[in-house]
């Protein structure tokens, strides 16, 4: 019989486990079919998993290059790097992925304050927040506002961020305003990755 000494980091790391089964088995259900499948992330997303400097990660390139493909796969890489052994505990690890046009469209004026509110406030309190092909946003003076409280908030946080666009954070001021696209800017400095490559898509449908 192993003493409660030998036994303690044997069934903290079946803990883990466990954790981080059901964790990811959670996120792959939740994950759009078409970007279940596993892929190679480049080198710079690795890094960045590993790092856990409290940054952000900004992923750019022409449209078709897989952009979202890999930050969806970034996202579960960094979730399984959250129940790492070597990480303290710190409760169940929360992700929220959103596309642009959608999250604009949940934050205009004109819904629910209350859902708004809840909103803004999970978004700012995520462990990480994913936020897909943010430059295709419409934007209005309103929307821009509610978007600076959630950046700011991360910001002086620093809880990380992932954002696929095809320009890049200094390009974004008139979709998210000058502050957002400052903050995003120092967020994600050392984590731009540009991908590059031919339109995946148009090799699908050749």
């Amino acid at each position: 019989m192993h003493s409660s000494s030998d036994d303690g980091p044997d069934l903290r790391k079946e803990w883990l486990q466990q954790r981080t089964h059901g964790a990811l088995s959670r996120f792959h259900d939740r994950t759009p079919l078409i970007y279940r499948k596993r892929i190679e992330v480049p080198q710079q997303v690795t890094e960045w998993v590993a790092g856990w400097g409290g940054g952000s990660l900004f992923l750019t390139g022409a449209i078709g290059v897989g952009k979202t493909h890999t930050a969806w796969e970034t996202c579960r890489l960094w979730l399984k790097a959250f129940y790492g052994p070597d990480r303290p505990w710190n409760g169940a690890a929360n992700i929220y992925t959103h596309r642009s046009t959608a999250l604009f469209d949940a934050l205009r004026p004109d819904g629910p304050d209350e859902i708004r509110r809840t909103l803004i406030k999970t978004l700012q309190e995520a462990d990480l927040v994913y936020i897909d092909d943010l430059a295709a946003a419409k934007v209005t003076e309103w929307t821009q506002e509610r978007l600076f409280e959630i950046f700011d908030e991360r910001y002086i946080n620093q809880r990380p961020v992932i954002v696929t666009s095809d320009v890049l954070p200094p390009n974004l001021g008139p979709v998210t305003g000058p502050r957002v696209a400052s903050r995003l800017g120092e967020m994600c400095r050392g984590s731009i990755v540009l991908m590059e490559g031919d339109d995946r898509r148009k090799q699908v449908a050749a």
